[in-house]
């Protein structure tokens, strides 16, 4: 978990589990101070209570953001986190709500075999498809997100990955698969785990003639991902309709990921965008 990952270099420790059952998980407990804006300072959790709060609370704003990029569209799209504590569970946005109305209250709790532990609204079978085959397949996975942008979805028919043509595109240098047999919505078992292995360890996939999925140790940087990947797909299909793009050397846009894409950076670049939508949609944290 990257709380865990963040903490250990502050030298902070998650508390010992709680003895919870997942049906009678709290997901009011556990609610720390806001931080402060601008902060990039990670915010201890003593407790998995708190860890789990603080990961629906970013969970909740991931949607919103993804409403505010305009990354909304129908039934289809959903990020998950997987539960800290019970970790063969995982929550999820459910069918039929807005990214832009989605609260923390709203979120299903869902585990391995699509069961809806808590929730009241319905789970969107994709998403339970292609989430839990990568939760799966994928412990260091945390969150995944996934949603049909216009940039993305655009590039994913090109069938190939980004190229490294500026700095922010070297973040997923090397880090990036295709899965090139889209066979219609991911309903059935066998579609997510093909995704997932196409995945493999990579921490996004380009999913042809559909759309981006990434990944992440946290919510934080999924949803991080996925918004400079989408972006980094609209700057190539603008570069590549205005000419021929010059690409980063190999070495250098390795050089440059190592900059810029660690864990710890991708986590504080979400921050700012997490800042913005507490300051404009507080309701996301009811």
């Amino acid at each position: 978990m990257f709380c865990n990952l963040l903490y250990s270099y502050a030298g902070i420790r998650i508390g010992k589990m709680s003895s919870t059952t997942p049906k009678n998980i709290d997901r009011t407990q556990g609610i720390l101070p806001q931080k402060e804006k601008g902060s990039l300072q990670p915010i201890p959790c003593e407790a998995i209570e708190e860890e789990r709060r603080m990961q629906l609370e970013r969970l909740a704003a991931g949607f919103r953001l993804f409403a505010l990029f305009g990354f909304d569209e129908g039934l289809a799209g959903h990020i998950t986190y997987r539960d800290p504590e019970f970790k063969d569970h995982f929550w999820v946005n459910p069918l039929g709500v807005n990214f832009g109305q989605i609260c923390i209250s709203d979120l299903l709790l869902v585990n391995e075999g699509g069961s809806i532990i808590q929730g009241e609204r319905p789970l969107n079978p994709a998403a339970f498809s292609i989430h839990s085959a990568i939760h799966k397949a994928r412990p260091d996975a945390n969150s995944a997100a996934h949603a049909h942008s216009i940039y993305g979805r655009s590039f994913s028919s090109l069938g190939k990955i980004l190229d490294p043509i500026t700095q922010d595109a070297t973040v997923f240098f090397e880090e990036q698969a295709i899965y090139d047999s889209y066979g219609g919505v991911a309903f059935d078992a066998e579609e997510g785990n093909a995704i997932a292995e196409a995945l493999g360890d990579k921490k996004t996939v380009i999913l042809q003639n559909h759309g981006l999925l990434t990944t992440g140790v946290n919510v934080d940087t999924a949803v991080w991902l996925f918004i400079s990947m989408d972006k980094c797909c609209q700057s190539q299909l603008l570069a590549e309709a205005a000419g021929k793009p010059t690409l980063i050397p190999d070495e250098t846009a390795v050089h440059a990921k190592a900059q810029a894409g660690s864990d710890l950076v991708l986590w504080a670049s979400f921050q700012p965008l997490y800042d913005l939508i507490y300051k404009m949609q507080p309701d996301f944290l009811d």
